[in-house]
């Protein structure tokens, strides 16, 4: 659990660091791919992961005009990984900007339960390794070279 934002910057940086990486080997026409119907297709997911730092930083009112929780995802690859770098560049910035270490220890209500901020910074590094971990599993499947994340 994170006590400092220091902390939070030094785990976060390396995870953004590695989701670029497989962002950046999506192509166009892979974004498409689904493993099941009925099921998220690649780009859905790693929109997804763009479309969550967007919302969390909403609920934090950190200042962010690069995209809205609710904005559809783009055809092209380059955009959701640009997109990716910019929130989750944005986030940090935010938080930097505006708070201080006793900031993460705000509980903020979500669905009727209040959570600190800072086990939502928790929950949201893991959210993104876990959907990172799927679009890989897609990637392979569409043949796309997987870059190497944890060994």
């Amino acid at each position: 659990m994170f006590t400092t934002i220091q902390q939070f910057e030094q785990v976060w940086l390396p995870e953004v660091e590695l989701t670029q990486k497989v962002l950046q080997n999506l192509t166009d026409e892979s974004l498409s791919l689904k493993v099941a119907e009925g099921r998220w297709a690649l780009g859905d997911i790693a929109w997804h992961i763009v479309t969550t730092i967007s919302w969390l930083m909403d609920l934090f009112a950190l200042d962010r005009d690069i995209v809205k929780s609710d904005a559809p995802v783009p055809s092209r690859a380059t955009d959701i990984e640009q997109t990716y770098a910019g929130v989750a560049r944005a986030l940090l910035e935010g938080i930097k900007q505006t708070w201080d270490d006793d900031t993460l220890l705000v509980e903020d209500d979500i669905d009727g339960g209040k959570y600190e901020r800072r086990r939502l910074l928790l929950f949201l590094i893991k959210h993104q390794i876990h959907h990172r971990g799927q679009i890989t599993v897609l990637m392979r499947q569409a043949g796309l070279p997987v870059p190497s994340v944890y060994g």
